[in-house]
């Protein structure tokens, strides 16, 4: 029988293959390949470029107003965020994540200040920022609740969330990938009110376009790199489990990707 020890040490094995070894193993692809591929692999998981335009469009960034990104990985989406506003917005990303290797690769591939922490416990004090985003983070945790009210103490009254979140469809899913946990549409809208937000607008990521061909050609390249590289090693197959189920998953639309805009209130 499993116990809870048991299972949270699954959980954690599969964050650290997927979201801290491979994201190493990514900053070394990029170093080798060139850094016109950093963004599109740093972007790996957290949408295309018409998903974080669409959020990005909720966020109203503008003058030198603070922004955060929770959960930010490798720092992908805030360095297209950054080249997506230039001119209209002069602000520096702040960018926290709880994975120590992929919280360093952010800080070396982009620049940006990086704090290796977690998005339930954030060291920002509170009402810190103008506006803030979090993407597919909210359904790697059970934690859910915790880290919707820390979102909310750090953003000023008025400032705007988005999110990238993959929900459970309803149906019972024939398998589950290690250490995700996905809400439904009606559990996330409310976890989300209650933690003091107003959902402004959401899509189905499936409704936007996917991402243009030489993104995904940069993307397939990193890809390509590390498992060249990396086929071998434990931490890629674990990574390579998780992205084939969550691949199924979102095939069958068991699983759905939805981007959401809302407003601290």
């Amino acid at each position: 029988m499993s116990t809870d020890d048991d299972l949270g040490s699954a959980r954690d094995s599969a964050m650290e293959a997927e979201f801290d070894t491979v994201a190493a193993w990514t900053e070394e692809a990029v170093r080798a390949l060139g850094h016109d591929h950093a963004i599109p692999a740093g972007c790996r998981g957290s949408g295309s470029p018409a998903d974080l335009a669409w959020i990005a469009g909720g966020l109203d960034l503008h003058g030198d107003q603070r922004f955060l990104d929770s959960g930010a990985g490798l720092g992908g989406p805030a360095a297209w965020l950054s080249e997506h506003l230039e001119g209209r917005w002069s602000g520096r990303p702040v960018l926290t994540e709880p994975m120590v290797h992929a919280a360093q690769s952010a800080r070396r591939l982009f620049g940006f200040p990086v704090a290796a922490a977690a998005s339930e416990d954030l060291p920002i004090v509170t009402a810190g920022v103008d506006a803030a985003w979090s993407l597919g983070v909210l359904c790697v945790t059970a934690e859910r609740a915790r880290m919707l009210a820390e979102l909310r103490r750090v953003l000023v009254p008025g400032g705007r969330l988005g999110l990238l979140v993959l929900l459970h469809a309803g149906e019972p899913l024939p398998e589950e990938p290690e250490g995700n946990d996905f809400p439904t549409r009606e559990e996330l809208e409310g976890q989300i009110v209650d933690a003091g937000f107003r959902v402004d607008d959401e899509v189905d990521a499936a409704r936007l376009p996917g991402a243009p061909i030489a993104w995904s050609e940069r993307a397939d390249r990193v890809e390509e790199y590390i498992a060249r590289h990396h086929r071998d090693h434990p931490a890629w197959q674990q990574a390579a489990e998780q992205d084939r189920i969550i691949g199924r998953l979102m095939g069958e639309r068991l699983i759905t990707m939805h981007l959401l805009r809302t407003t601290a209130v």
